[in-house]
């Protein structure tokens, strides 16, 4: 997760933390940093800042290999960032321990694999996986972006949300729950009226969250590229410090997503959806209460609950 980035470091001082790295990372994707990547290089250094804890990490030829890249990419990488060559660039990435997050719920699905494919250990495998994705969601969680996003989110006139495929549903969440706390929340494209139409009701101020992960769905990027250049504040929930949900964005929430579900697996985003509007009732708690009770006295009087 990121918000605006954090100054960035000088070419005498390149980053010495992985914190530092994504804010990088995020400020290149901008263009707001005195460094510029290729798309593939981009990339690369966003799935790298993904490995930490991986023995990948541990040699330049095994994380060539993972990276599916020459050795000699890493190492013009690492100069490009400031460094003198890629030791340089290992040791900050080495920074993290070694145990990546969850990697007991690994090993505990590695071990109920181990004894059989039943159902039941494809489900262990699948929650354990989704546990870690969670623990590292955790890890990284990085405050000024989380508050950036609710600031925007709660400050703005209207919020539109948008998302497609599978992100539909986590977009469709979204809006339900700031519903619970805020007027003048709605889905991007509500019952496919047309994206167009809804992006030109909405005006500078606006605020749009744009979900979406690898492979990312190109009509969510041209909307949050759109939305940006007519005003509108970007919030993207996304998944890498590469997504180029990021460049759009002025916060951006970063969430894992690596498992075994034979598609895009969206649990630990659901998680993170759950946290946001949490923080946005939070931010404002009495008008969030006043809405709740009302909203519990129109269900109570529709008797829509038994």
């Amino acid at each position: 997760m990121t918000a605006e980035p954090a100054p960035l470091p000088t070419k005498a001082r390149p980053p010495e933390t992985l914190s530092e790295l994504r804010a990088l990372m995020v400020a290149i994707a901008r263009g707001e940093a005195p460094i510029t990547l290729g798309a593939k290089t981009r990339e690369a250094l966003g799935r790298i800042l993904d490995l930490t804890g991986s023995p990948a990490l541990l040699s330049i030829t095994a994380l060539a290999e993972v990276l599916e890249v020459n050795p000699s990419t890493l190492t013009r990488l690492a100069r490009s960032l400031g460094y003198p060559g890629f030791p340089a660039f290992q040791q900050v990435l080495l920074t993290a321990s070694m145990t990546a997050p969850g990697e007991f719920y690994s090993r505990q699905a590695r071990a109920a694999l181990a004894e059989g494919t039943s159902t039941q250990s494809r489900a262990v495998q699948l929650c354990r996986e989704n546990q870690a994705n969670i623990d590292r969601f955790v890890e990284h969680f990085d405050t000024e972006a989380f508050e950036a996003a609710v600031g925007l989110l709660m400050s703005a006139p209207r919020v539109a949300v948008y998302g497609i495929r599978q992100f539909h549903a986590i977009a469709a969440f979204l809006v339900y729950g700031l519903r619970m706390i805020r007027s003048d929340v709605a889905l991007l494209d509500a019952n496919s009226l047309g994206t167009a139409e809804g992006l030109a009701m909405l005006e500078k101020g606006d605020v749009l969250l744009a979900a979406s992960c690898a492979p990312y769905s190109a009509p969510v990027v041209e909307v949050a590229r759109v939305a940006r250049e007519i005003g509108l504040s970007i919030v993207a929930l996304t998944d890498r410090a590469s997504s180029p949900l990021v460049e759009s964005s002025r916060a951006a929430i970063l969430v894992g997503h690596q498992s075994s579900f034979i598609s895009n697996s969206i649990g630990a985003f659901t998680v993170a959806a759950e946290c946001l509007i949490n923080a946005c009732a939070a931010a404002r708690p009495d008008q969030a209460r006043k809405a709740l009770i009302d909203r519990d006295r129109m269900i109570e009087r529709l008797g829509i609950e038994m």
